[in-house]
């Protein structure tokens, strides 16, 4: 689902600069934030105008006094499940303050996997608007009214989605114009070819006996080349099957 709002006319406005990429995070636990989203680059991404980042506590949109997000499941069974009418007051704040264009997304174990390609695409909307469950879950009905995109970052179980959040928006600000020193080198990381990234290796030239394979040291810079595409062929067949059976590669090799 993408989104509108008054966001991005009020960040352009004045002196006619382009707004940044927006992450607006709908959580429980606002204090998670920034967290490691604080440091490295994207941290300096806040800090040079490149990416803005909000959070809002969906507990501040409870009714009652005690403040309560989640009941018992229809159905029965184990946990609580967050209720569709606190969330859904949340979500129409966030929406209202996110820019127009922006993704509205539910981070969820169901949701499709979270890859390369769709960090490219969520890094190219004005910004993204993300949902963090707690408990059992959401309740489906919310997710289906706002039409959000389900994500999911693997198949395992986390205590919430705030470190899914985490990975997605780190994922994104790092293809965002501007935020890496050298822009080539996006090019040569993993998935980005549907590969994974071939070994690196640094100065000492021996270490523990251990020396850097001599095609590096060697000045040839097209056996190189060959080497490091030698290498993530062969790394990415051995590590990742999935990939390498998806790769045009694989029946050349």
């Amino acid at each position: 689902m993408s989104v509108g709002g008054e966001q991005q006319s009020q960040a352009t406005s004045g002196s006619g600069a382009q707004a940044p990429w927006h992450a607006l995070v709908l959580t429980l636990y606002p204090g998670m934030f920034p967290g490691p989203l604080g440091a490295g680059i994207v941290g300096r991404a806040v800090q040079d105008g490149a990416f803005a980042l909000d959070t809002i506590d969906i507990r501040d949109f409870a009714s009652d006094k005690h403040r309560t997000v989640d009941d018992l499941p229809f159905g029965g069974g184990p946990g609580l499940v967050m209720k569709p009418d606190v969330v859904d007051a949340a979500l129409a704040v966030a929406i209202a303050r996110a820019p127009e264009g922006a993704i509205a997304i539910c981070l969820s174990p169901s949701g499709q996997p979270f890859d390369q390609s769709l960090a490219r695409e969520f890094a190219a909307a004005p910004g993204i608007v993300l949902l963090c469950g707690r408990f059992e879950g959401i309740d489906a009905r919310v997710i289906e009214a706002r039409a959000l995109r389900e994500i999911s970052i693997g198949d395992f179980v986390l205590s919430g989605g705030e470190p899914a959040a985490m990975c997605v928006i780190d994922a994104c600000v790092r293809l965002l114009p501007g935020v890496l020193g050298a822009a080539e080198s996006l090019g040569e990381e993993s998935f980005e070819d549907g590969l994974l990234e071939y070994p690196h290796y640094t100065r000492p030239a021996i270490w523990q006996d251990r020396a850097v394979p001599a095609v590096l040291t060697s000045g040839n810079h097209a056996n190189i080349r060959a080497w490091r595409r030698e290498q993530a062929l062969r790394l990415t067949a051995e590590r990742r099957p999935d990939l390498w059976a998806k790769h045009p590669a694989r029946t050349q090799h």
